[in-house]
C-alpha cells in the first residue's frame, strides 16, 4: 500500500531533477534510486572501517561510521513515517551524511583541515559533495552518483543555510562551485526530511556514544546520575529491575532514551508545523526557521548530554592518545604526498601536478580522506617504516 505524504513533505514526483537528466525508473521513485546508489557506492562501504570514536582495532563492538549511519537512518525513517514525510529521502540523507569523513573521526578531519589551510581548507560536508558529484566513478555517462537536487540540497544544508543574514563564513570550494551550475538555494533551510536526518544524527550519536563509553570503561554508570534525562532514565531502569546485569541495564536505558528523544522530536515538530501553517516542501524551506526541532526542555537535555560526553569521553586520555597518533599519521601522509606526488598510486599521481601545488594538495586530500583507519595505518607503516615492503 502506498502511503499518502503530508502536504509539507518532499514529493518524489515533484523532484527538481538531476544535474544529468535520466529517464525515471518504472518501479523505484527518484529518492529510492538515490538511496540505492549510496548503498552501492565505494565510499559507503568504506565507512565500515572508519572511526566513530574508537579506532577499528580497539574492539569489534564499538560503533563505526557505517553502523552509526545505519542507526541514524533507522531513526530518521521512524520520525519521517510519523510526520508523513518521504522516508526514502530521509534515509538517503542519513546514509550519506558521513561519507566525506576522513579516517580517525574528528581528529583526522581537524588534522587534514590544518594541512589544507593554505589551499582552502577541508570539511567533511564539502568532501561529501565531492564524493557524490565527482569522486565516485561508476557510471558510464557521468562522474559522481547524479543524485536528485533534493538529496544534494539536504546533504549540503543538513545543519541549515550556508549563506544569508548573519552568516559570514565563506562557502567551501566544492559547494560554491557546484552551486554555480546547479543552485541549491543555500540561503534557505533544507527540506523537512533533511532536518529530520540532522536531528536523528544527534539522537544516535549522543546515545550510542554513551553506550560505547560505558562499555569501554571510560566512565561508570554511577557518573551519569547527575546528567539531566540520562541519570533519571538509568535510575528508573535500575529500580524496576533490581540486580539487572550491567550490559542489559545499559541497553534498556539507551533504548528508552532514544524513544524519549524521538517522541519529543515528533511532538514538537507537529506543533511547529501546525503553528507555521506550511503547506509544501518549498514553504518549509522559505520559513526562515527550522520546522523540525526538539522542545526547549529536550534541547537543554541534549546540551547536557553533549557537555558530559565532551568532558568524560572525547577528552579522555585514551581517546586523546589515539587522536594524537591520528593527527601524526595524517600529517605525515599528507606532507609526503604534497612534497612527492610520485608516491601516490599511479591513478592518483596522474591527477596531481608538481610538488607543493594546490592541485596536488587537493588530490592528496581526496586520496587521504577516502582511506579507512586500517588503510591509513598500513599506508603510514609502508611509507615510513624502513623495513616495511612497499
Amino acid at each position: 500500500m502506498v502511503r499518502a505524504l503530508a502536504p509539507y513533505a518532499s514529493k518524489p514526483e515533484e523532484t527538481r531533477g538531476r544535474l544529468h537528466p535520466e529517464p525515471e525508473h518504472s518501479m523505484r521513485s527518484p529518492f529510492q534510486r538515490d538511496r540505492d546508489r549510496i548503498i552501492h557506492s565505494t565510499a559507503f562501504r568504506r565507512l565500515t572501517h572508519k572511526t566513530q570514536v574508537f579506532v577499528y582495532h580497539e574492539g569489534d563492538h564499538y560503533r563505526t561510521r557505517l553502523t552509526h549511519s545505519l542507526e541514524v537512518a533507522q531513526i530518521a525513517r521512524t520520525v519521517s513515517r510519523a510526520l508523513g514525510l518521504d522516508e526514502d529521502l530521509a534515509e538517503t540523507l542519513a546514509l550519506a551524511h558521513d561519507l566525506g569523513h576522513t579516517p580517525f573521526g574528528h581528529a583526522g578531519e581537524e588534522a587534514l583541515n590544518a594541512e589544507m589551510a593554505r589551499f582552502g581548507g577541508f570539511s567533511h560536508n564539502d568532501q561529501t559533495l565531492r564524493i557524490l558529484t565527482r569522486l565516485e566513478r561508476r557510471y558510464a555517462e557521468f562522474d559522481g552518483l547524479n543524485l536528485t537536487w533534493e538529496a544534494l540540497e539536504g546533504t549540503v544544508k543538513h545543519n541549515g543555510p550556508l549563506r544569508g543574514s548573519g552568516i559570514d563564513r565563506a562557502l567551501p570550494p566544492t559547494i560554491a562551485e557546484y552551486d554555480r551550475c546547479h543552485p541549491l538555494a543555500l540561503d534557505q533551510f533544507p527540506s523537512a526530511e533533511a532536518q529530520v536526518a540532522a536531528l536523528a544524527d544527534d539522537i544516535a550519536y549522543n546515545n550510542h556514544d554513551i553506550d560505547d563509553g560505558l562499555r569501554a570503561g571510560l566512565f561508570p554508570v554511577a557518573d551519569l546520575a547527575e546528567v539531566p534525562l540520562v541519570g533519571p532514565v538509568f535510575q528508573s531502569v535500575a529500580s524496576r529491575y533490581p540486580g539487572l546485569e550491567e550490559s542489559r541495564l545499559i541497553h534498556e536505558a539507551i533504548r528508552r532514551l532514544i524513544d524519549l528523544m524521538v517522541c519529543d522530536l515528533i511532538v514538537e515538530t507537529r506543533s511547529r508545523i501546525a503553528a507555521s501553517g506550511v503547506g509544501s516542501a518549498d514553504a518549509v524551506r522559505a520559513l526562515g526557521t527550522p520546522v523540525v526541532a526538539f522542545s526547549a526542555e529536550m534541547r537543554r537535555n541534549d546540551r547536557a548530554f553533549k557537555d558530559f560526553l565532551l568532558e568524560r569521553m572525547y577528552r579522555h586520555y585514551r581517546v586523546n592518545r589515539m587522536s594524537s597518533k591520528a593527527r601524526r599519521v595524517v600529517h605525515d601522509l599528507f606532507a609526503l604526498y604534497l612534497a612527492e606526488p610520485q608516491c601516490l598510486p599511479s591513478e592518483w599521481c596522474q591527477l596531481a601536478a608538481g610538488p607543493d601545488n594546490e592541485q596536488t594538495a587537493r588530490v592528496a586530500a581526496d586520496y587521504l580522506a577516502g582511506m579507512t583507519d586500517r588503510f591509513a595505518l598500513d599506508e603510514h607503516h609502508r611509507l615510513f617504516d624502513t623495513y616495511s615492503p612497499t
